[in-house]
């Protein structure tokens, strides 16, 4: 995969549960399709990315925040997991060039954006990227969540970032499309196929169309029994803003403990 496109992608992705692609399951792996589906998506991008920017659900700032870390350490993020979860490595560089730029974007678009030169990244990115790119030589950047939480605000912090498609950088939403915990493993959930209907419809509808249903998404069918917290969301609505007039598709779909999962590609 050598080159570029004109304009890259930008995906929502599934993260998964905690470091779920790197433990053993004694019952059977219930990870194992969203594992496959990530480790093919280099293949999907069809071309090596100059940098990556990650937009995790696990890191909130009261305004937008980028790692500026050359080197950044991992953090360790979850809980009740087995010991050698806790040793996994994703020695990726970072890239305070991208970071500069990237604030750059935020501040012309009115956004009063930061650098943390210590942060490192959390499980939300090292998790999923130590399947994608498992070589961890592509620099990356993690951009935080604003505080707030709001709608409109995380679709246009995605269009402020909409340049660095036709730069080389791969732009991506790292959540879950449903995430309740409570219900999580409660067996099947007619509330996780009514609001993953309502979501497939929503970000593969035309930009116009699916700007103004993000933006409202907690109108949407069992909205608050899918997310009782915003944050696993609201990286697919950066996704989408970066997204600009490109249509969205459904990439990934899967059933997770009786509960339904989707991924997204934009562009």
């Amino acid at each position: 995969m050598s080159g570029l496109l004109s304009t890259l992608p930008t995906y929502f992705i599934p993260h998964g549960g905690g470091p779920c692609f790197f433990m053993d399951w004694p019952q059977g792996n219930p990870w194992t399709s969203l594992e496959t589906w990530l480790k093919a998506l280099p293949g999907d991008v069809g071309v090596r990315p100059r940098e990556l920017l990650v937009i995790s659900a696990h890191w909130e700032t009261r305004r937008p925040t980028l790692t500026a870390n050359p080197k950044p350490p991992l953090i360790y993020d979850y809980t009740g997991f087995p010991p050698e979860t806790y040793s996994l490595r994703y020695d990726v560089p970072g890239s305070p060039g991208l970071a500069a730029r990237v604030k750059r974007l935020l501040d012309e678009a009115g956004f009063a954006a930061a650098e943390d030169p210590l942060r490192g990244l959390d499980h939300g990115v090292f998790v999923p990227f130590k399947v994608i790119y498992p070589e961890a030589d592509i620099p990356l950047v993690q951009l935080s969540l604003e505080a707030g939480f709001d709608p409109a605000r995380h679709l246009a912090i995605g269009a402020a970032l909409a340049p660095l498609r036709d730069e080389g950088v791969l732009i991506v939403g790292s959540g879950m499309s449903f995430h309740n915990l409570a219900r999580f493993f409660g067996g099947a959930s007619e509330d996780s196929e009514r609001f993953d209907a309502w979501l497939t419809a929503a970000a593969t509808s035309e930009p116009q169309e699916r700007s103004s249903l993000l933006e409202r998404w907690h109108e949407a069918p069992s909205a608050r029994v899918a997310h009782p917290e915003d944050d696993h969301l609201l990286p697919l609505l950066v996704a989408a803003g970066a997204a600009g007039q490109d249509r969205g598709r459904r990439t990934f779909s899967d059933t997770v403990y009786g509960n339904r999962i989707s991924g997204y590609r934009f562009g």
